[in-house]
Formats: structure tokens, C-alpha cells, sequence
């Protein structure tokens, strides 16, 4: 199975607007690339070229680019150039690279920008909030206060000149507001300058960057309901930017009851609350990646003005209460095309001993991808529901690459390969709170393919999973689906594991 999906012409796949030039761009096609396990998420790559070899080159030297950079920027990799860069002695001046140098000298500018919003320093308070779900314990009013004043000094010193940073102390510092957007950036680069790609759109963990000619359609996920398969909060179009979304619905800490996110505000000690999502569209990659988790700390109005120092920035903020603030120039990026309409229930056709399903009930299946020595590519999958008589009746999401490879996944196709047409809401990039890698949800809300509710009883949930150079695996779970909550497990396969099936009351 190769790597890359070549399905439609690009301007099929991912909105690219007809221009007099249509003949010439008749041979451009979407190549696909998804992996799992990269800078501790997902990644997507998708080309446009007339050709699968550029479009190969291009993927290696996007990689390349992104592990040259996280050999820069990690905080995890103990050989890192910034982990040896914090070894280094206090006050003793230390060459570095420019890539480094740029990354220390934004967080000092943000820093200010924000008004100590956005700190590197603000690990400091992180690691003192997991400390306290690890013991259960909430942080006392004085160890907080003593984490804001270690956090608001001052930590290192550059010197543009000789291109130096100095340690002051011995504070922990962490590289992710920015360095992710920073990568994602200087790998589209590397993927235009060395191949003969017309377009390049990098997604690292729901933070993508877009470059070349084309429209990439980009989803916005709803942070109150995150599923692969939930409807987005907002269909965009979006060309040559970059997209960024911060949010506090993926990653926290549990202590006791309550649930705390894992952006804490350098200036109060505290994680945030207010703010539980925030997606920024703008010109430059670390400009929208700032923006972003600076809008999770900062008030609304903190956020409308800095926002205006940003040109042609453009933002959607959904607050606690669910309340969603817009910029002025939003809905010019929401794609015209997309209709966003409610459409009603529509009612079962069921015999008189049958009971309708409950629309207060869905099915929630969890599941993790497994990390493949050598091989870190996701697995095409199919998920899809039966009923007792073994007729599909759901099917709840379909990952490809390339079209020709879909028989591949042998079950999924015996059944639907007549009916089986290409989809580009397949390929619609999704922005959303950075995910922990390999780890997926796919909802069912009880209804089949047509939108009719089914009959309450008895179902079985298949997940059908294929990978290159790889397996074709298979789980069936049956389920018992009627008004009363239920759970199953899977140990899984060679592909996934952790499968959580979870029928529950909304």
C-alpha cells in the first residue's frame, strides 16, 4: 500500500477556485500523508502536484525539517539543543542557533506583548499543578504565589550581535506556545523550495500551516462535542495562512471533582477557566499559535485588542457558558459553499414490537492506534454498524489515503465497494486543541445512513483497520443498545488497542 492518496483533482478535493488557467492544472492531484507519534501528536501532509515522485520529495524534506527542528526545540530529548542549552552555567553567555535564538527572543517579545499572558516559564506552574493531581491535592495559596514570583523574573538574555543567550537562573523553561507553529512553518518551506509541488498544507496536531496555490477547507472542532465524526463548529476556506486553536477540552488535570486545564496563567499560578476554546487564522504560523493560547489566559477584551496588533487576524472564542465571539473579518473565511442547516429527526420506520431508539443515548467508541516499530503511518480504518441480520446500517467514518488501496480494507469494501464514492469531506484539514497522538473518538447517534433512527436491540460494531507493508485486522463488538447505559472493551489488535465501546445517556 503506498503512502500518499491521489484521488480527485486538487480543486475537487480541497476547494481550490477555478481560475482561466483550469487546463493547466487538469493533472494536479491531492497527495495524503498521515502519521501518528510526531512531536507527541498527529500529523497530516497533504500536496498538490502532477506528480506522486515531487510529491514523495516533498514529504522527505518536510520531515526532515521537522525532526531537524525538534532536535533544536525539544525540552524532551535530553540531546536537544535547547536541553543542552539549559544545562549550560548561570551567566555564561552561550552561542546558539539562529532557530533557537528566534524561539527565546518570541517568547520575550509575547511575553511583553501579553503582559506575562504567554511566559516559557510558565512550566514552572504547570509542573506544580501536576504535582497536585498526582497527590490530590490542590497547591496552597502560598506555594502558588511563590510559582508567580519565580515566574515573573526574568530568565535569560540574548544578544543579537553575537547571537548568544545567557542563563540568569535556573528556572524550567518549555518551548510549545510557539515552537510547534515555528516547525510547521519552516516544513512547508522545505517541502516547496525542494520539489516541484504546487501547494503544501502541514497539520500538526490540529495546527496547520497552508501554503501554494490552493484553498485548503479547514474544520473547526467543537470543543463541547470533539468526536472525529461531530459537526464542526465552523467550515472555513482558507488560503495561504495559518490556522492555530488552543483549548483546554483535550489535556488537563483531575483533582478531586474538579477538572483544571493544562494552560495555567503565568500571572495568577492558576489554570485558566474562561476560555475553554480558541482558533486563529493570520498571515504568520507563530503569530496564530501565540494568538491562540493567549486568548485561553487573557480577558475578552485583552484578546480583542491584541488581536488588533495583528494584521488581518481573524478569531473565533467559545467561552465556558458556551458563549462564541467572533473578529469582524471571521465569517469572510466560512466557506460559502458549506450549508450550515439544522435538518430534522427524521422519524423510524419500525414494526409494532420494535422500540424506537432513544435520542437521548449515543454510542461513544474509543480507541488508540498503535506505535509500529519503524512504520508510524495511521492505518486506514473503517467503522461501521450491523445489525442482527449482519446488514450494515451505520457506517461511521472511513480514513483513506488513496482510492485504489479502499478494497484493501476487504470487509468494509465486500459490503459497500458498490456504493463507495470518493468523499472530500475526507480530506477537510481539522484544527482543534492539540490531541494526544493516535488516540480517536467516533460517536454513533443511533441513526443509519439515511438518518432514520433505528429500532433499540441488539448491534454489533465492527472497526476494520489496514496499513501498508502491514495487517488487515478486524474487532466486532456486539451491544445490546436500549434505554439503559452500557460498556464493553477490547484488548484490540495489531493496529489499535484500548477500544471502548460506551452507550451512555447524553
Amino acid at each position: 500500500m503506498k503512502i500518499f492518496a491521489s484521488l480527485l483533482t486538487a480543486a475537487l478535493l480541497i476547494g481550490t477556485q477555478p481560475t482561466t488557467e483550469a487546463p493547466k492544472k487538469s493533472n494536479q492531484r491531492l497527495y495524503v500523508s498521515n502519521y501518528e507519534n510526531v512531536l507527541g501528536t498527529s500529523l497530516e501532509f497533504k500536496f498538490t502536484s502532477v506528480s506522486e515522485n515531487e510529491a514523495e520529495k516533498a514529504e522527505v524534506a518536510a520531515l526532515a525539517e521537522i525532526n531537524r527542528l525538534s532536535a533544536v526545540f525539544s525540552a524532551y530529548d535530553e540531546k536537544s539543543e535547547f536541553s543542552q542549552w539549559m544545562k549550560q552555567g548561570l551567566n555564561k553567555p552561550v552561542k546558539v542557533s539562529k532557530e533557537l535564538f528566534d524561539m527565546l527572543n518570541l517568547f520575550e517579545q509575547w511575553k511583553t506583548r501579553t503582559n506575562g499572558a504567554l511566559d516559557a516559564s510558565s512550566a514552572v506552574a504547570v509542573k506544580l499543578w501536576k504535582d497536585a493531581a498526582k497527590n490530590q491535592v490542590i497547591p496552597s495559596t502560598a506555594e502558588i504565589n511563590a510559582a508567580v514570583m519565580v515566574m515573573k523574573q526574568a530568565h535569560y538574555k540574548l544578544d543579537a550581535a553575537t547571537l548568544t543567550a545567557t542563563r540568569l537562573n535556573n528556572t524550567p523553561l518549555v518551548m510549545n506556545t510557539f515552537a510547534k507553529s515555528y516547525i510547521i512553518n519552516l516544513a512547508c518551506d522545505a517541502a516547496l523550495t525542494s520539489s516541484k509541488i504546487n501547494a503544501v498544507v502541514v497539520n500538526i496536531g490540529g495546527d496547520l500551516v497552508i501554503k501554494g496555490d490552493v484553498a485548503d477547507a479547514v474544520n473547526v472542532t467543537n470543543p463541547l462535542a470533539n468526536a472525529e465524526n461531530d459537526a464542526p463548529l465552523a467550515h472555513l476556506l482558507v488560503s495561504n495562512k495559518a490556522v492555530a486553536t488552543s483549548g483546554n477540552y483535550r489535556r488537563g488535570e483531575q483533582i478531586g471533582k474538579h477538572w483544571y486545564s493544562h494552560i495555567v496563567d503565568p500571572r495568577t499560578g492558576k489554570p485558566v477557566e474562561g476560555v475553554i476554546s480558541a482558533t486563529i487564522v493570520a498571515p504568520n504560523a507563530t503569530d496564530a499559535g501565540a494568538l491562540a493560547t493567549a486568548f485561553n489566559v487573557l480577558s475578552l477584551e485583552e484578546s480583542k485588542a491584541l488581536a488588533a496588533t495583528v494584521k488581518d487576524a481573524e478569531y473565533l472564542i467559545i467561552t465556558k457558558d458556551g458563549k462564541r465571539v467572533e473578529s469582524k473579518g471571521w465569517n469572510a473565511l466560512v466557506d460559502p459553499k458549506v450549508e450550515e442547516t439544522k435538518t430534522e429527526t427524521a422519524a423510524p420506520t419500525l414494526s409494532s414490537a420494535e422500540k424506537p431508539w432513544d435520542a437521548k443515548f449515543e454510542l461513544a467508541i474509543t480507541f488508540e492506534m498503535n506505535v509500529i516499530t519503524g512504520n508510524n503511518h495511521r492505518p486506514f480504518a473503517a467503522i461501521w454498524v450491523e445489525n442482527e441480520k449482519k446488514e450494515a446500517v451505520r457506517n461511521l467514518a472511513l480514513w483513506y489515503n488513496k482510492t485504489k488501496w479502499v478494497p484493501d480494507l476487504k470487509n468494509w469494501y465486500r459490503i459497500n465497494g458498490d456504493s463507495f464514492k470518493a468523499d472530500k469531506a475526507n480530506y477537510a484539514s481539522v484544527t482543534g486543541a492539540t490531541r494526544s497522538p493516535g488516540k480517536y473518538t467516533i460517536k454513533w447517534d443511533g441513526k443509519d445512513d439515511k438518518g432514520n433512527f433505528v429500532a433499540q436491540g441488539k448491534y454489533t460494531i465492527v472497526i476494520e483497520t489496514s496499513k501498508e507493508h502491514g495487517t488487515d485486522e478486524i474487532i466486532r463488538q456486539p451491544m445490546e443498545l436500549k434505554k439503559s447505559a452500557r460498556k464493553a472493551t477490547s484488548a484490540g489488535n495489531v493496529e489499535i488497542s484500548n477500544v471502548t465501546f460506551d452507550f451512555y445517556k447524553k
